[in-house]
């Protein structure tokens, strides 16, 4: 009933936002019947990979420029996570099939769990969380204007008479797959999350309760500039400031 619930063609609707857009030999991730137009930038053969999950109404390759070279130069390699659906993929965004998803994702990045760093930014939160979930012993956690309370956000949207449910049956069926409070405590990894004080689409006490709920060691950057959708553009320096000092707390626990 769970799986069924989140992949209602109802949440795909009114919960996810995806536009087509396509770029040159995208990095293919096969998910099933589906396919992920991802983009991958690996300029180092050493050093952390960090997967990023991007927002809701942005695809992969609104992110390729600039984005990764920037990490480039704090040694990260990146991988820009496509969904189903979003930019050059294949299928339709459904919920649970994207969960499903970011096992895949994370294998195809061909990188140990121990130098991997996963980013959800906005709902993209709710891959990488799941992502830690799947794999414990991942080097680091990001999280961008996320969400902590995902019933919260799809009652936003919609009802569950509208999904054939009652109010129970959802809020099971977000509970048994998408528990941001169980899956964050779980997780012994570093944890850096940013957000916006003035964040008026998600807003700031999600990314408290997020931090709250990390189970290891954790940062929590709250900025004083921007909104939802333009924390990096108007917080560049002390942005990637905060990523570079995130990358070097895990190279310092390495050296342990």
């Amino acid at each position: 009933m769970s799986e069924d619930l989140l992949n209602h063609p109802l949440i795909a609707a009114r919960y996810f936002f995806p536009r087509p857009d396509s770029f040159a030999e995208p990095f293919w991730v096969d998910v099933g019947e589906a396919r992920l137009a991802c983009h991958y930038h690996r300029p180092h053969s050493h050093g952390y990979t960090l997967i990023h999950f991007h927002g809701n109404g942005e695809v992969a390759a609104d992110w390729r420029d600039g984005f990764p070279e920037a990490l480039a130069s704090l040694g990260l390699n990146c991988l820009l996570a496509e969904f189903r659906g979003y930019g050059g993929s294949s299928g339709r965004p459904l919920l649970g099939a994207m969960l499903d998803d970011v096992e895949a994702l994370i294998n195809a990045a061909g990188v140990a769990p121990e130098r991997l760093i996963l980013f959800g930014r906005s709902v993209g939160s709710l891959f990488a969380v799941h992502g830690i979930s799947l794999y414990p012993n991942i080097a680091g956690l990001i999280l961008e204007s996320a969400v902590a309370d995902v019933l919260e956000r799809l009652l936003l949207r919609l009802t569950p008479e509208e999904l054939g449910a009652s109010p129970a049956q959802l809020e099971r069926a977000v509970a048994q797959r998408l528990d941001q409070q169980q899956k964050m405590h779980a997780y012994p990894g570093e944890t850096l999350v940013m957000h916006a004080r003035g964040d008026s689409l998600v807003d700031v006490s999600h990314g408290k309760r997020l931090h709250q709920w990390a189970g290891g060691p954790k940062r929590l950057h709250i900025f004083a500039r921007g909104d939802h959708n333009n924390l990096m553009f108007v917080n560049q320096r002390e942005y990637f400031a905060e990523i570079a000092e995130f990358v070097e707390r895990l190279e310092r626990g390495n050296e342990i």
